[in-house]
Parts: C-alpha cells; structure tokens; sequence
C-alpha cells in the first residue's frame, strides 16, 4: 500500500488553522468544543461526502464562536458525529472515545471472554433471540470452561435474550456475566440447565486460526481459516503461505465466513500470495472526495500487486519487510458469510479480475468502501503536533469507495453463483460441524466442488444466515471495517511549517 500524504490536503483545505484556534472571540471554551471542532474539521476535509453534507460545507461557519454555539446545542460528541454523516449511505462510520481500544483492536486486542457467536431470532416469529458458538479463542477463559463451537445459548444471567436486551446483557461493561445453554429445537431453543460464567479479559486473537492441506485424489488443497486482515499478522500469514508452498498444494479454500475485515495493504498482500504472477499490476482502486484528489497525485490512489511486504510505523519507520510467498494460482476458492465484509469483499473482487473466483457460503455484506483513523491534533493524526491531551476520542470516518481493477465493486454483497460461480448455502446453526474438518459443512461442500465440479448436493440447501441480527465481532471498537494507514511526510511538514 502506498503512503497517502495528508499534510498537503490540509494546508489546501482547512478554514480555520491551528493558530487561529485560540481566538475565542469573547466565549470560554471547553474541551467538548475542542473535540467538537476536531469532529467538524476531519470530516468536513477527508469525508467522502462532504459535498453531500450540508453543515460540512467550507463557508459553513464565519468563525470559531459560530461553530463552537452551533454544536453545544447538541447533546454529545456522538450525536454530532452522526448528524454530521450522509444517511442512508453510510452504513458504516463511527467514532469511539478511547482510541487506545480502538488501536487494540485493529490488532485483534479485545476485552472478550473468548466466546465469538452470532445472535439469531426464534424461528416462531417472537421476539426471543438466541446465539450460536462460533469459535472460541484459544486459552480464552471460554476455552478453559469448555465452552465449544456449536453451542446454543439464550438466556444471561437467568434472563431470557430478546431483540431490545441482548446489547445490554451482552456487551455491557460488565465483565463476567452467566450463559444458559439451550438445545437447538428447530430454531426455538429450550434450557438445558447448563449455565457456565464467563469473564471477560483482555485477549489478542491470531486471525490465522487454520492451515492445513487435504489430500483428495490428485489434489492436494490448501485451507486457511483467517478472521482478521491485521497488519501486525502479515508475516504469520506469508509464514502460512510458505508453508503451504511447501506441500505443494495445487488449490487452494481461504475461508472468510468470519472476516469482517482490516487493513488495505494486508488484503493487498494476501492477493499478492495467492498468485505471484501479476506483481506490479494494479490490483485496486480507489476513489476518494475531491478535496483530496485535487491534492494529491492520481498514482497514490493505486494500490498493485507486490512481491514484498513493507510495512512502516506511524513515523515511517519500517517494522516488518520480507518477500512474499506466493503460490502463483490461477484459481482460488472462498468461503463467505454476510460476515464476510470489506477488505474480504476487496480480496475476492480484486482477485476475480484475474484468476478463477468461485465462493461457496452466503452474500457477502456490501462493504466496498475504507476509513483512516482521525486524532484531535494539527494534522488529525496521532503523532501530529499538539495532540490533545484532554481527551481519547478518535473517529473512523468513510473517506474512499474502492473497487477492482475494472472499476467494479458490489455495494449489494458478491452473491455466491450469482455474481460470481459458486454454491449458495448458509450455516447450519444445528450442525456447524468443526472448524478445518470434513465435519464442517461449508467445508465438506468445497472440496466436493473441488473435486468432482459438481454444485448439487443431496442435502437441502438452507438460508440461516440472513436471520443472524448481530455478532461479537460488530461489538468490538473497529467492528467490520476497511481501512488505509496514513503516513506524515515529513519533508511536506517542514515546507509547510506545521
């Protein structure tokens, strides 16, 4: 991935500059009007709507003194972020007010129990919710107490979940709370009296969860199971590619039914391991508001095909820099779910432009479109000058719409057999089988398509997953997201004076 030089979009964009901030115009100021100037200025330059937005406008405020009384009139920083977004379009920016969490989990960091599930509505039409085990992450203290994928729950703490209580019963700030398991029974599950408690802890998920290789015939096909495009993983997953270059597979399952995405340049890398023979071509492209087009050079919204993965810190310096294992096919298969969301999405689109794609699984979420982190300094970056000190807030707003190289994306899903080749069939909430076996039947499902070509099975296709209303994954601080690292340059700084 490229650097994306943001200083000369500021020094063009901002109304107001950093010195004229200390003119208050005869009011007191606060630290929420500092943050709320923070949200007004790094939307109204990097927004991908800005022009849609009214009140985002350059001429919007005179000064200071009008911005600052405009926005004490709402109640909190939250409020004026999403009063200031492009609804209906935007499904997906948020702001958080800690972005050390938020920086933590775009490392899979997460206060978690270990517990990833889904949460799905009673089959009889009530508004009784249950959810469904996933995974458990390893050494988790749900690993320890035995919880597994494939179990069913539908009470916490003696109370029934519902459409308006799961948030509170399951992602409070409580840090342990009791699960009531339950049998399945056709999708209205009853109690089976087996309560374990949970506590929650902070926990760092390897996104590689499974490699492995299945030897079927004359095939020898690859899986991997990855749950999270996270950069600091990027040599773990070339390390997994290595491996499986040496077992000489001849095909290859990337399983995303989980994914809900990350990091621009770990899709980009990840593309570059599964083929090898296209480096240098462009593999994305991206479109971002015109303030920033007009700024910036038309080759920095390029992202190509790589042999290396180079990865810098936020001052440039490089922590991480190898070639690629690449695997040079010119065919691959995904595993996909409506959880499979935005740099997953931007992996199996980009790659479709070149090689076979065929997916087994459900309708991808729609994400087509990235955010960058903005920080309430100078530069709206973290390592920028006068870093507020007063607060934690930060904002991961939509800034780009990014597409493959024949400028295609799909904001309605990839639709397995529809828009590209492939088998639609959803999760089984009563038989999920075993993540990386034959039990599994996504799994089994694909390397029957493997082998014998055929899309026809004698076992009922079925569409559970479009009745799941929530997961774990969407609770964490960067939930499904897609997003760019954005670099200083320095030699810009310094020109500037900033």
């Amino acid at each position: 991935m490229k650097k994306i030089f943001i200083i000369s979009v500021l020094a063009i964009v901002f109304l107001f500059t950093s010195c004229e901030k200390t003119k208050t115009y005869g009011i007191d100021t606060t630290v929420n009007d500092e943050i709320n100037y923070f949200i007004w200025k790094g939307l109204n330059t990097f927004y991908l709507w800005q022009k849609e937005v009214p009140d985002l406008a350059d001429d919007r405020f005179a000064n200071f003194t009008d911005l600052y009384i405009y926005f004490r009139g709402y109640s909190s920083p939250e409020d004026i972020f999403e009063s200031l977004l492009n609804k209906p379009a935007d499904r997906f920016s948020w702001i958080v007010d800690d972005y050390v969490a938020l920086e933590n989990s775009f490392n899979g960091i997460n206060l978690s129990n270990g517990m990833e599930f889904g949460l799905v509505q009673y089959t009889n039409g009530s508004d009784n919710v249950f959810g469904y085990v996933r995974y458990v992450i390893e050494n988790s203290d749900a690993d320890t107490k035995g919880v597994s994928r494939g179990m069913i729950f539908n009470s916490i703490n003696g109370s029934q979940l519902t459409l308006t209580n799961y948030k509170d019963l399951l992602f409070s700030d409580d840090i342990n709370y009791t699960i009531g398991f339950a049998d399945y029974n056709d999708g209205v599950p009853n109690s089976n009296n087996n309560d374990i408690s949970l506590l929650k802890q902070e926990l760092q998920e390897n996104p590689i969860a499974i490699t492995k290789v299945f030897t079927e015939g004359t095939n020898k096909i690859g899986y991997l199971l990855y749950n999270q495009f996270a950069r600091n993983y990027d040599g773990q997953l070339n390390a997994a590619f290595s491996n499986l270059k040496s077992e000489g597979i001849n095909e290859l399952i990337i399983d995303l039914r989980y994914n809900g995405g990350g990091s621009v340049s770990s899709a980009t890398y990840l593309g570059s391991m599964v083929t090898g023979q296209f480096n240098g071509a462009l593999y994305s492209q991206q479109v971002w508001n015109d303030k920033v087009r007009d700024a910036l050079p038309a080759e920095r919204f390029l992202n190509n095909f790589t042999d290396e993965i180079k990865n810098t810190d936020s001052n440039g310096d490089i922590v991480l820099q190898e070639s690629i294992n690449s695997l040079g096919l010119d065919k691959v298969y995904f595993i996909t779910t409506y959880s499979s969301a935005s740099a997953s999405e931007l992996v199996i689109n980009s790659l479709s432009s070149y090689i076979d794609v065929k997916l087994v699984g459900k309708t991808t979420r729609g994400k087509q479109v990235g955010s960058i982190t903005l920080y309430d300094s100078d530069n709206l970056q973290k390592n920028g000058s006068n870093l507020n000190p007063d607060h934690k807030y930060a904002m991961q707003p939509l800034v780009l719409e990014i597409s493959n190289k024949d400028n295609i994306n799909y904001p309605n899903g990839i639709i397995p057999g529809n828009t590209l080749p492939g088998i639609e069939l959803g999760e089984d909430y009563n038989n999920l089988g075993v993540l990386g076996e034959r039990s599994d039947p996504l799994l089994d499902r694909t390397l029957i398509y493997i082998t014998t070509g055929s899309k026809t099975s004698n076992k009922t296709d079925n569409s559970y997953d479009f009745n799941e209303i929530f997961n774990s994954k969407l609770a964490t601080p960067a939930k499904e997201y897609m997003f760019i690292e954005v670099k200083e340059n320095n030699l810009i700084i310094k020109n500037l004076g900033l």
